[in-house]
C-alpha cells in the first residue's frame, strides 16, 4: 500500500519511524493509503533542515521572493482541478467545494504577491533636531503550521505564503486523516522556485505536535482546530516563549427577523449548514427564528433539503460523506440526545439514501426543530450536518442567545431592516459577521478569527494580521553626527 511520506529539503523523507496511520477514502469507507508517523527525532530533522535554509532565504530580496509567489499562484491555479481530486478522494466533499476551499486558498496566495507593499516600514523626518525614526520588519525564522483535516488545502494557503513570502522557513503539520494536499503543495512549491528547506511537511500525531510545541528552534505556531486542542496548543507553545496563533471551535448562529426574505434565508442555512457535510468551523448550525416566521422557515428548509443528493464526491452530487466512520457515528448521535432532550426531528439524515458505496462514512442533512438550549445539540460543536432550530420571542432574545455562547466565530442576520442590522452588528460579541450573508469569511486582504474560545492569541489569520504574526517589527533611530554635535550629558534624553 502507499504511505504517504514526509518532505524535507525538497524531496521525501521516510523518517525513522515505523508508525503509520490508515488515510481512507470516505466516500468507499476504505482505506486508501497510509501515512508515515513522525518521531520526536524526525521533527527535530525537520527543524534542523528549516534552521539551515533560513539564514539565506531572509536574505532573499524581495522582489526574488515576489516572484516564487506569482509562479506559485499560476502552478496552482493551472493545477488546482489535480488538488482538488486530492482533496475529494481524502476528505469526501464533492469536487465543486473542493475547487472553492482552493480558490479562498488562492485568494491569500495573491495577497502574499504583494509582500513588497506589505513589509513596508515606516519613516519620520527630524523627530528631534537632526534624528529621523524608522520602522523595519524581519521575519521570525522556524515557524509551524497545525492544520485541521476539514480544509487540507485552505488553511495550509491561510499562512504558508504569507510566512515565506515574510522570509520565514516553514514545517507544515497536516492532518493525518488527508496529509497528502500537503506534500502536494511543498511539491509545487519547490517547482516555483522555492530553495530546499524553506517549506517542510512532517506528518505525524500528538507526538509530532508536542514536538514542534516543545522545540526551542520554532519559532511561532499557527493552528486551527478544536477549541479544547487549540488552548491545549497555545497554552503549552506560549509557556515556550513561542508566538502563536490558535484558531479553536464554533457554534455559529444565524438570527432570521420576521422581516427577512424568508426564501433567500432557507437557501442560505442549506448552503452553510450541510456544505462540506457541516465540517466547517464557519457553518451555520443554529438558526435563530423570531417568531412568528419559524414555522414557515422550518418548511422552506425542510422542502429544500428533500432535493439534495448525497454521495460520491467525485459525482454530481450535492454533498459527501464525513471524514471517518467514528466522527460519522459520533454526529448521528446527537439525534438520539436531540430526541431524549424534547427536541424534533424533521428530517433524519441516518434515513438518508446516497449515491455511492454502502461501506462510506454517511450522514445525510438533518434538521431538528425546537432544540433546547440546555440540550448538547444546541451546546456543543457538532461539525456535522445538523441544523438545529431554536426559536425566540424578540430580536433582542436573538442576540441575547448569541452573546451567552462562549463561541464567537461567526455568525449571521437576515433582515431587510438596514437599522436593525446596524444595531446587530456593534451588539452582537462575535469577530466575523454577515448580514443576509450566511458564512462571512473574510477576503485575504482583512482577517480571519473570532473571539472568546474561537480564537487564543492576539492576531488573527491571513491579511494584516498574518504579516504581523509572520514578522517583528524593529524600530531605528538615528542620527549623524556633525561637527557641532554637543558634549557629555547624563541627563534622560529629551526632544528639542
Amino acid at each position: 500500500m502507499d504511505i504517504v511520506k514526509h518532505w524535507l529539503n525538497g524531496e521525501p523523507f521516510v523518517g525513522g519511524s515505523a508508525r503509520t496511520s490508515p488515510v481512507y477514502d470516505p466516500a468507499l469507507g476504505t482505506v486508501a493509503r497510509e501515512v508515515r508517523l513522525a518521531t520526536v527525532a524526525d521533527v527535530a530533522v525537520a527543524v534542523a533542515a528549516a534552521s539551515a535554509a533560513f539564514p539565506a532565504w531572509a536574505e532573499t530580496s524581495l522582489a526574488k521572493r515576489q516572484g516564487i509567489m506569482f509562479r506559485f499562484r499560476e502552478l496552482l491555479n493551472e493545477r488546482k482541478q489535480d488538488l482538488a481530486e486530492i482533496l475529494t478522494a481524502e476528505h469526501g466533499k464533492v469536487l465543486s467545494d473542493a475547487l472553492g476551499e482552493i480558490s479562498r486558498g488562492l485568494e491569500v496566495v495573491e495577497f502574499a504577491t504583494s509582500i513588497p507593499q506589505l513589509l513596508k516600514g515606516e519613516y519620520s523626518e527630524n523627530v528631534s533636531s537632526g534624528v529621523d525614526v524608522y520602522s523595519t520588519r524581519e521575519p521570525l525564522g522556524v515557524v509551524a503550521v497545525i492544520s485541521p483535516f476539514n480544509f487540507p488545502a485552505m488553511v495550509p494557503l491561510w499562512f504558508i505564503p504569507l510566512a515565506i513570502a515574510a522570509g520565514n522557513a516553514v514545517i507544515v503539520k497536516p492532518s493525518e486523516k488527508n496529509p497528502s494536499a500537503s506534500v502536494w503543495i511543498a511539491e509545487l512549491m519547490t517547482e516555483a522556485g522555492l530553495p530546499d528547506g524553506v517549506l517542510n511537511v512532517v506528518h505525524g500525531d500528538k507526538e509530532s505536535v508536542d514536538a514542534l510545541l516543545d522545540h526551542p528552534g520554532v519559532a511561532a505556531i499557527s493552528f486551527v482546530g478544536s477549541t479544547p486542542i487549540a488552548k491545549y496548543i497555545y497554552e503549552t507553545a506560549s509557556s515556550h516563549g513561542k508566538r502563536v496563533q490558535a484558531l479553536g471551535g464554533a457554534k455559529n448562529h444565524m438570527l432570521v427577523l420576521p422581516d427577512a426574505d424568508l426564501d433567500l434565508a432557507a437557501d442560505a442555512a442549506i448552503n452553510a449548514g450541510f456544505g462540506s457535510a457541516g465540517e466547517r468551523c464557519m457553518a451555520i448550525s443554529v438558526l435563530v427564528a423570531v417568531e412568528p416566521v419559524a414555522d414557515e422557515l422550518v418548511a422552506k428548509i425542510s422542502d429544500r433539503m428533500a432535493r439534495l443528493t448525497v454521495g460520491d464526491g467525485r459525482r454530481s452530487c450535492d454533498m459527501g460523506p464525513l471524514i471517518t466512520r467514528e466522527h460519522r457515528d459520533k454526529v448521528a448521535g446527537y439525534l438520539d440526545t436531540a430526541t431524549t432532550d424534547g427536541a424534533s426531528i424533521v428530517v433524519d439524515g441516518r434515513d438518508v439514501s446516497v449515491d455511492g458505496e454502502a461501506n462510506g462514512f454517511w450522514l445525510g442533512p438533518t434538521l431538528i426543530d425546537r432544540v433546547p438550549t440546555t440540550s448538547a445539540v444546541y451546546q456543543d460543536e457538532i461539525f456535522g450536518p445538523v441544523l438545529s432550530v431554536v426559536r425566540v420571542a424578540t430580536y433582542e432574545d436573538g442576540v441575547s442567545l448569541i452573546n451567552a455562547s462562549p463561541y464567537g466565530n461567526g455568525t449571521a442576520i437576515f433582515t431587510n431592516d438596514g437599522g436593525a442590522a446596524r444595531r446587530f452588528q456593534r451588539e452582537v460579541q462575535v469577530g466575523m459577521i454577515g448580514i443576509n450573508v450566511p458564512i462571512p469569511v473574510p477576503v485575504a486582504y482583512y482577517s480571519f478569527g473570532g473571539w472568546k474560545n474561537s480564537l487564543f492569541g492576539d492576531l488573527k489569520a491571513y491579511g494584516p494580521d498574518g504579516v504581523k504574526f509572520f514578522t517583528r517589527e524593529k524600530a531605528v533611530t538615528r542620527r549623524w553626527l556633525d561637527p557641532s554635535h554637543g558634549g557629555i550629558n547624563l541627563g534622560f534624553p529629551q526632544n528639542q
